[in-house]
């Protein structure tokens, strides 16, 4: 019996530690609710409030993958800013970290997504574990 239960359940933990490495991401951010709810496999695991484009700005709108993961960037355009828990998705808009914790919830950025740098290193550490290709970031209005 000890010859057929150890394949077993070799072959049990073959099957479940690959769909838990391949879990799938997936970033919904809603430009009106200033939102980004975030879900694994389907199941709702976040809600944080963000800060996307203000006016004379823009955030880009459709379905992204992720490019780069930047555990501290410092923003080549605007001043050497602070960009904690980089996610590039897009030439160089990205989610990331904001120290500007009191515009969140409204359009402040220049295009960037911005959130609480907690939350920002909760979905980074999410993406990495999880692998940029199992990650799809949805920008919607």
């Amino acid at each position: 019996m000890r010859r057929t239960v150890l394949p077993a359940v070799l072959l049990g933990l073959l099957l479940a530690f690959p769909a838990v490495a391949q879990a799938q991401i997936l970033a919904k951010i809603n430009l009106s609710s200033q939102r980004m709810n975030v879900y694994v496999d389907g199941a709702a695991r976040y809600s944080w409030p963000v800060s996307t484009a203000r006016p004379g700005y823009r955030t880009p709108v459709g379905t992204f993958k992720p490019t780069a993961l930047v555990r501290y960037h410092r923003s080549t355009i605007y001043s050497g800013s602070p960009m904690p828990y980089s996610i590039f998705f897009l030439r160089g808009y990205a989610i990331h970290g904001s120290y500007e914790t009191k515009y969140l919830g409204r359009p402040a950025s220049h295009g960037c997504i911005r959130l609480h740098p907690s939350n920002a290193a909760a979905l980074y550490s999410l993406v990495k574990q999880h692998g940029a290709g199992n990650t799809v970031i949805q920008i919607s209005y």
